[in-house]
């Protein structure tokens, strides 16, 4: 096993982790905090804005099983990285699309990714490229929250969409 690691953040972290939680390959996704100025930030503070922190999701991959750039197909697949500081409703410099990487290897792959994934779009992706910052996780009531609270109004709304164009996009990546 070959394990690796990359942080995302695509908006709302209960997206992103619901959708990776199920991808062949992952070891794990947690919902968490990066590239702000205040360690330990709640979601309270993260929510102000006034801290600076993503929503992100911590994720450990089993490179043997799936590589950084089909993390990254189904990252760009998921959410819209054309929207400054917003995914749908959600409107904060805490819903940013962003990716912290670990290495200048990852960077590269990253860098390469973004310039394929642009032709999928009319507008230009504001994705944030930047080395991985401290991570901080989320409190425990955000982690596996879809599947915990799969029939509250959000979940159904925002989350499944997103879970049902991941499967029908990506059937092979499926766990």
């Amino acid at each position: 096993m070959k394990k690796e690691r990359i942080v995302l953040g695509g908006g709302c972290f209960w997206c992103i982790e619901a959708v990776y939680r199920n991808v062949k390959g992952v070891l794990s996704a947690v919902s968490g905090y990066a590239g702000g100025a205040r360690a330990n930030p709640s979601y309270e503070n993260v929510c102000s804005g006034a801290t600076g922190h993503a929503e992100i999701v911590d994720i450990t991959y089993d490179a043997d099983v799936i590589s950084l750039s089909e993390i990254l197909d189904i990252f760009f697949e998921i959410h819209d990285p054309t929207t400054l500081n917003q995914q749908g409703a959600d409107k904060g410099t805490q819903y940013r699309s962003v990716i912290y990487y670990a290495d200048e290897e990852q960077k590269s792959v990253i860098e390469d990714s973004i310039a394929k994934h642009q032709q999928d779009f009319s507008d230009k992706i504001v994705t944030e490229l930047s080395p991985l910052p401290e991570v901080y996780p989320a409190e425990s009531y955000h982690q596996n929250y879809y599947n915990l609270n799969a029939s509250q109004g959000y979940c159904q709304v925002v989350i499944a969409p997103k879970l049902q164009k991941f499967m029908t996009k990506f059937p092979d990546k499926l766990a």
